[in-house]
C-alpha cells in the first residue's frame, strides 16, 4: 500500500512520523511523506530511510498564519494549493495525516481517500498553556474552543484515528461517542537500540561518579513540575547530603528555576545542563538513579505520555510521576516507582526518600522497570496495533480516489 503521510512541519526530524514510516516501510508498505520547509535553500524531493519525503516551501508569513489555522481561512488554503500537487504526484492509496493543524485542508481537499488522523497531543488543551495563546492579541484571535469543535468534527470524519494513550482513547471515544475500535493506540516509545546498544560518554560518567544523581529529561517549564521538583530537592538534601539533580534541557522559564536554586541555596545540588545532544542522554542515565516526570495535571498531561519515563524505565530507573493519569496507569501496572498528587512538594519528596531508604524495594522497582520496557512499552510492541491495522487495510480493495476544486 502507498501511504502518503501529511506533515505541516519540516521534517527531519520527528521522532513520532519516522518511527511510524520506518515500521510501515518494513511491513512491505510505500510511504510518501508531505512536510514543509521555511528555508528558500531546500531539497524538493528526497528518500530519506526509505521515506520518499516531498518537501513544499513555507514563507515566514504563512507560518505565523499557521497559529491562526482555524481561525482565518489563509493557512489551509496555502496548505490545500501544495497537496494537491503532492497527492497528483505521489499517487498514494490513502492519507495519514499527523496532528490537527493541518486537518481542514486535507478534509476540504477530498473526500474520497481513507483518512487517517494522527493525533500526537490534545492540541485545543495544551495550546491554553502557550504564551502567545494567552497574550492580549492571542486571546482575540485564536480561541482553543474553536480548535477542539474542529477536532471533534474531524475525529468523526477519519477513517480511523491514531492516538497516544489507552485515556486519550478513552477521552476521544466519549468526546465524540465514536466506537472504541475506531481508535489505534500508539505510544511514542522508544526502539530496543535505545537500551540493547548504548554508548557512553566517559567524562559525563567520571563527573558525577561521587553523587547521587536523579534525573529530570526533557522541557523544563513550569507547567511539567519542574519548581516543584527543585523544591523537594531542597527538603531531600536535609537527609542525603550528596544528592544531585541533574536536569537536562531547557524553556523559556529557566531564569525563575535558577532564582529558585540560588533562593533554596542548592547551587551545588542543582545542575541544569541546558539541551543536550540525544547521544548523551544513555551516559545521563547510566549515572542516575531516579527519573521523574513531575507533570502538572491538565487534559493534555494526563492523555499523553512523556517519551522520557521509558528512557528512564529502560535503563532499570524507578520513576517518580504526578499523578497525571496515562503516567500513573504505568507506574500502577508495572509497580516500577510512585505517583504522588501533583504539585505537591512534600509528597514528591518522600517518595524520593521512600525509594532512597528502603534498598530492597529499589532493586524490585528497579527490575519491574526494566521488565515494563522489555515486554511491553518499546516501539517494536506499541508499533504492533498500528501495523496490523495497515495490513488489514491493504488487504481490501483500494478506494477510489478523487480531488474536489479548490473552495
Amino acid at each position: 500500500m502507498k501511504i502518503g503521510m501529511i506533515l505541516d512541519a519540516s521534517f527531519p526530524p520527528d521522532p513520532r512520523v519516522e518511527n511510524e514510516a520506518i515500521s510501515l516501510i518494513s511491513a512491505g508498505h510505500e510511504v510518501h511523506l508531505f512536510c514543509l520547509a521555511y528555508s528558500p535553500d531546500f531539497k524538493e524531493k528526497q528518500v530519506y530511510k526509505g521515506m520518499h519525503v516531498y518537501r513544499y516551501y513555507c514563507n515566514r508569513l504563512n507560518y505565523k498564519l499557521s497559529a491562526l489555522a482555524y481561525t482565518l481561512p489563509f493557512y489551509h488554503k496555502f496548505l490545500r494549493k501544495h497537496l494537491k500537487y503532492f497527492l497528483a504526484d505521489a499517487n498514494v492509496d490513502i492519507l495519514h495525516v499527523h496532528d490537527i493543524q493541518s486537518a481542514r485542508a486535507v478534509f476540504q481537499l477530498n473526500r474520497q481517500y481513507k483518512i487517517i488522523l494522527d493525533l500526537h497531543e490534545n492540541r485545543p488543551e495544551i495550546m491554553k498553556h502557550y504564551s502567545h495563546v494567552n497574550s492580549l492579541r492571542g486571546k482575540l484571535l485564536i480561541s482553543p474552543e474553536k480548535w477542539r469543535s474542529f477536532e471533534k468534527k474531524y475525529i468523526e470524519q477519519a477513517y480511523r484515528v491514531v492516538v497516544v494513550t489507552e485515556p486519550a482513547k478513552r477521552h476521544y471515544a466519549e468526546m465524540t461517542r465514536s466506537a472504541p475500535d475506531k481508535f489505534i493506540v500508539v505510544p511514542n516509545t522508544i526502539r530496543k537500540a535505545f537500551y540493547e546498544s548504548p554508548s557512553y560518554h566517559e567524562e559525563i560518567i567520571f563527573k558525577y561518579k561521587d553523587t547521587l544523581n536523579l534525573l529530570y529529561l526533557g522541557d523544563t517549564g513550569l507547567r511539567r513540575g519542574t519548581l516543584e521538583l527543585i523544591q523537594a530537592l531542597a527538603i531531600v538534601r536535609t537527609k542525603i547530603t550528596t544528592v544531585k539533580l541533574i536536569m537536562v534541557g531547557k524553556s523559556q522559564e529557566d531564569e525563575i528555576l535558577k532564582q529558585e536554586i540560588a533562593r533554596l541555596n542548592l547551587q551545588n545540588h542543582v545542575e541544569l545542563t541546558g539541551w543536550q545532544n540525544f547521544e548523551t542522554f544513555q551516559s545521563y542515565l547510566k549515572v542516575s538513579k531516579i527519573g521523574f516526570s513531575p507533570l502538572h495535571r491538565n487534559l493534555h498531561h494526563d492523555t499523553t505520555f512523556a517519551n522520557k519515563i521509558f528512557q528512564y524505565l529502560s535503563f532499570g530507573l524507578p520513576i517518580v510521576v504526578s499523578d497525571a493519569t496515562a503516567q500513573k496507569e504505568v507506574v500502577e501496572q508495572f509497580n516500577c516507582g510512585y505517583s504522588y498528587p501533583a504539585n505537591n512538594v512534600q509528597a514528591l519528596a518522600e517518595c524520593i526518600l521512600k525509594l532512597y531508604e528502603d534498598p530492597e524495594n529499589y532493586q524490585r522497582m528497579s527490575e519491574q522497570a526494566i521488565l515494563a520496557v522489555r515486554t511491553k512499552y518499546n516501539w517494536e510492541t506499541t508499533s504492533a496495533e498500528l501495523i496490523s491495522f495497515y495490513a488489514n487495510l491493504s488487504s481490501q480493495v483500494p478506494c477510489e480516489r478523487h480531488l474536489e476544486p479548490n473552495h
